[in-house]
């Protein structure tokens, strides 16, 4: 059978698989482009063993329904002009922490970009820390 002719016959067949397969590498580009993640274990090794810093990236309307025990807040639209808060974190672990990982991926990046050694994004936001039972604050 000839190569031309089966792409003819069967372009939706050919668009469904490079859609499906798009789909299943997006959620890894992600991962990629926001930096290292760490799970809630990772998370709590690096703040119970490295005096890691927990950055929240979420709006204060978020953070008010509970936030990660001794997190510091700062929203996303904000860190770049409050990057001078952070300068002591430069080489030490900080965990950026968002609802679901996607605003604090933005976060790794910028912090990254501006000198900070070891950024790691909270897989799964603050959500998997709830759902871990891990401590938080009102």
């Amino acid at each position: 059978m000839d190569l031309w002719k089966f792409v003819q016959e069967n372009v939706v067949l050919i668009a469904v698989a490079f859609v499906s397969g798009a789909m299943l590498l997006w959620p890894a580009a992600r991962r990629s482009a926001g930096g290292p993640a760490v799970d809630t274990l990772g998370a709590t090794l690096l703040i119970n063993k490295e005096d890691a810093l927990v950055l929240d990236v979420r709006q204060p309307g978020e953070t008010a329904a509970g936030r990660i025990v001794n997190s510091k807040t700062i929203p996303l639209p904000d860190l770049q002009a409050r990057l001078k808060e952070l300068e002591r974190w430069k080489a030490k672990p900080v965990i950026v922490v968002c609802a679901s990982g996607n605003r604090s991926a933005s976060a790794v990046a910028t912090l990254k970009k501006n000198g900070f050694e070891k950024v790691f994004n909270l897989s799964g936001g603050f959500g998997a820390w709830q759902q871990a039972g891990l401590p938080v604050e009102k």
